[in-house]
């Protein structure tokens, strides 16, 4: 995906390089180290599909061979997970206690592994192996080898506003099309886009942040899809400001109009106000509809 490709240098002249792995929903950040990024794995949600009367088996494993196969091709020196690494709130289910210790030891034997808490994330820590090389970031996000991450349920620490480049998770953003006979079709994306400077500035009131005194970047945002196809997502194509979540969204800091979509094969669908006006967009389907009922 060229475009979506960025080099990018920090305050120390650090040379960042952003690349997806084609196919699948993981970001290769190379940096002064190589990281692979994960987002949303949801360990555990076969449980909760459970208690609501749908049986389905375990696929942590399967997970974790994707997870491998990335590993294997990229030999990443540390593994990023991008928060919601188990799925039920706020207990703690069997499962999660049976299945995310031996995930993360299976991850560690190759890397080492950084979290970034999300929401799900609550009582993580009492479900880490002992003796393996796991950092737990604060859930406000933390900058690594120049590179911003936090999961996206919270405004981000200041010191991620400072960098080039921040990845986010938390919407598990996908595009949904839909045809003139109603089927529709789901593909996870990849978001990438740029944040408003002055509504930042309005919520961190006492940074005094502007371009001039160098602690604004312009960052890029780019949002990762989930990786778990079972937790769903969010058509962005289809969703306004008060569908999306998270802060950043809310408060409309987050330029969405003019945010690129790529799907996991490397296509550029183009700015979001462009796909909107697709036909095969629902939100203008049913705008239609709305004006030939009123007529």
């Amino acid at each position: 995906m060229a475009v979506m490709k960025e080099h990018a240098a920090s305050n120390d002249n650090m040379n960042i390089d952003i690349q997806p792995v084609f196919d699948e929903s993981a970001l290769v950040v190379n940096s002064d180290a190589k990281a692979l990024v994960f987002a949303d794995l949801h360990l555990g949600i076969e449980w909760d599909l459970y208690r609501s009367g749908f049986s389905i088996p375990s696929r942590t494993q399967s997970i974790i061979q994707r997870m491998l196969l990335c590993i294997e091709k990229e030999s990443p020196d540390k593994i990023i997970l991008l928060g919601d690494v188990k799925h039920n709130v706020p207990q703690v289910s069997w499962q999660e206690r049976d299945e995310i210790p031996y995930f993360l030891s299976s991850l560690c034997e190759y890397a080492s592994v950084d979290i970034l808490p999300g929401n799900h994330d609550g009582g993580i820590e009492f479900l880490l192996p002992g003796g393996k090389d796991i950092t737990v970031h604060k859930s406000r996000g933390a900058v690594i080898d120049g590179v911003g991450y936090f999961h996206g349920h919270t405004w981000p620490d200041p010191s991620l506003l400072k960098a080039k480049n921040i990845i986010t998770a938390h919407n598990h953003p996908t595009i949904r099309l839909t045809d003139s006979l109603g089927y529709a079709t789901v593909e996870k994306s990849w978001i990438r886009t740029n944040l408003d400077l002055k509504v930042i500035q309005r919520h961190f009131k006492t940074l005094d942040i502007t371009i001039d005194n160098g602690n604004w970047m312009n960052p890029l945002l780019i949002i990762v899809p989930a990786f778990n196809e079972l937790c769903g997502g969010v058509a962005f194509n289809e969703s306004l400001y008060d569908n999306l979540l998270g802060p950043l969204f809310s408060s409309k800091a987050v330029n969405i109009d003019n945010a690129e979509a790529y799907l996991l094969n490397g296509t550029n669908l183009g700015k979001l106000k462009n796909i909107r006006k697709m036909e095969e967009s629902r939100q203008n389907r049913a705008k239609r509809c709305s004006k030939v009922k009123k007529k």
